[in-house]
């Protein structure tokens, strides 16, 4: 489905391109997640646990610029993951205001468990790319993502 809109080529072929753009991101979002149905956890919530995963603890406000979330966003999914028990939060002595999350045993057994079947998914989902088609495709997305 393109634009109906009635504009300049440039505006049609921009509006075309983008919405290209947000239906393959939703699309394969939607396939590779998949899996987290049965887990109960939602996208963003294996996004801070995967983050952590890789990254150690952080703090709420570096997770919410790696997941690109609001403030209050990420504030909700941590609540969510904290109440499965699966992050814990700490304060630092020095500054109350600074909130490090840190996965719990449980938390990282869970994403450690999960990531092999996310990276599978991500595999099949880039493999209809060819290994030059996916490097252009990720040289594209860098190129339109740092646009200021």
């Amino acid at each position: 489905m393109g634009t109906q809109y009635q504009g300049t080529k440039a505006e049609i072929q921009a509006l075309a391109t983008y919405i290209k753009l947000v239906r393959a991101t939703e699309s394969v979002s939607n396939r590779i997640h998949r899996h987290l149905a049965t887990t109960g956890l939602t996208a963003s919530q294996f996004g801070v646990l995967e983050a952590l995963l890789h990254l150690g603890p952080l703090m709420q406000r570096q997770l919410a610029e790696k997941l690109l979330k609001s403030g209050g966003n990420i504030t909700m999914v941590i609540d969510n993951l904290e109440k499965r028990g699966l992050v814990k939060r700490d304060r630092q002595a020095e500054d109350r205001r600074c909130i490090t999350v840190c996965l719990t045993p449980e938390g990282e057994q869970l994403i450690q468990n999960l990531f092999p079947t996310h990276v599978a998914a991500v595999l099949a989902e880039m493999s209809s790319l060819t290994e030059s088609e996916q490097e252009e495709l990720g040289r594209l997305c860098r190129q339109l993502g740092k646009r200021e």
